[in-house]
């Protein structure tokens, strides 16, 4: 019986040459990251420990991104334990203010996530890597410690549910709403320790920029990793980006799934996830009376330039909504300069909207757009829990950029379809 992606890139960490489900393994790291909220306490740990240096001061990466620019006193002295410990051990890959952005918008830009690799990160959405062919997956701070200081780390593989997309994606329809769908059909701990493998050829058919998105959400299904098979897309990606070389890694014909689940998407509609809970998915027509209060553009889920690109086609010639604030923050600097040069911050000013340095910021209720009680929010993010953008009597839908910007500009929850016609 063949392997799977997961067992696959699993089994070469551990040097073996097969891998099953529930089997407890040492594994090598080929990356570990931290940011402001999780690495200040891995780097206490660390200390503890005694070692002197880190295993590979080109292997580790440490952004902070969850609140910076730092909104409070508190979160300096976060982000200062960061820039001291990268200074310290000679960190390669340490991004401030001015050359950051979202961790996992950051690292997939600068070739740092790779094919076949086992990545860990202490953020769950550290899965987002799995959409270029990776085994990664979030961990706890004191996990990431002990990775900082041997470069290992145990794992139980997990088994894997194949997840097949048929059909062609109709308009404004793509990956936000395909992992929304997703988990409105199996839950929130449909795949609960369980690694997904997405295919099929509505996967083939979207862009690098949505598989990232779907990945990132495979946390909210309960997945221990959403890995897609590298195709010449994800190689093209690469071509300009990667950091080292890298050996992607393909499933077996033979290899043994725990389930086997089977979409056909070709009459999606555009989904959007009803409070509080990313498995409350609804179609976007189910949703049209729901007026709002502020819409969010942004994250490591839809803060790319692609993301960008369809919000500023639904704005062009239109005013948000006055009884609504958008704020749109581009992912990283690079995606700042690029939606810059192509127009797309004209747009979202004549549009009044508000434009921000890269940041997570409201996304976990951080800063820089949280919600009072009463209100109501929609965004392009990847958590809607009780809370989680501001009052806990507040509401948070999600969605994707296009039905967000539609819905800016309306005042309520809009299909795209609505504005663009």
């Amino acid at each position: 019986m063949g392997m799977t992606m997961a067992e696959k890139i699993l089994a070469r960490g551990a040097g073996k040459e097969k891998v099953s489900p529930g089997e407890l393994i040492m594994a090598r790291v080929d990356m570990a990251l931290g940011n402001d909220i999780t690495a200040p306490v891995a780097i206490n740990e660390f200390k503890k420990i005694g070692v002197e240096k880190v295993f590979d001061r080109e292997r580790i990466a440490l952004i902070p991104d969850h609140f910076t620019p730092n909104k409070d006193i508190a979160s300096a002295r976060q982000s200062k334990i960061l820039r001291e410990f990268a200074r310290e051990q000679e960190i390669v890959h340490y991004y401030e203010v001015g050359r950051m952005g979202v961790e996992h918008a950051l690292m997939p830009e600068l070739g740092l996530a790779l094919p076949g690799e086992i990545i860990v990160g202490a953020d769950s959405h550290t899965c987002t890597y799995g959409a270029l062919g990776a085994f990664a997956t979030g961990i706890g701070s004191t996990d990431l410690a002990a990775v900082m200081a041997l470069g290992e780390l145990w794992f139980k593989v997990p088994p894997t549910i194949k997840i097949t997309y048929k059909g062609k994606l109709p308009p404004y329809v793509g990956g936000k709403d395909l992992i929304l769908y997703t988990i409105g059909q199996i839950g929130v701990d449909g795949a609960r320790y369980k690694a997904i493998e997405f295919a099929g050829p509505a996967i083939d058919e979207l862009s690098l920029e949505g598989r990232l998105t779907m990945s990132n959400m495979a946390i909210e299904a309960g997945g221990k990793a959403g890995l897609m098979a590298p195709d010449e897309k994800t190689l093209a990606y690469l071509a300009e980006r990667a950091a080292r070389p890298f050996n992607s890694v393909y499933p077996d014909k033979d290899a043994s799934y725990e389930k086997e689940i089977t979409f056909d998407v070709s009459k999606l509609e555009p989904q959007v996830a009803f409070p509080h809970s990313p498995e409350n998915s609804r179609p976007v027509s189910e949703a049209s009376h729901i007026e709002v209060d502020q819409v969010f553009i942004g994250s490591c889920t839809n803060g790319r330039l692609e993301d960008l690109e369809q919000a500023a086609s639904i704005l062009r010639g239109h005013k948000v909504h006055p009884r609504v604030r958008l704020i749109i923050i581009p992912a990283t600097q690079e995606v700042y300069r690029q939606a810059m040069e192509k127009g797309l911050l004209d747009i979202f000013l004549a549009a009044e909207a508000a434009i921000s340095t890269p940041t997570c910021g409201p996304c976990l209720g951080g800063h820089m757009g949280i919600l009072a009680e009463g209100e109501v929010g929609l965004a392009t993010s990847n958590r809607n829990f009780v809370g989680r953008m501001g009052h806990p009597k507040s509401q948070l839908y999600l969605s994707s950029p296009a039905v967000a910007a539609a819905s800016a500009i309306t005042g309520r929850i809009t299909h795209p379809r609505e504005i663009v016609s």
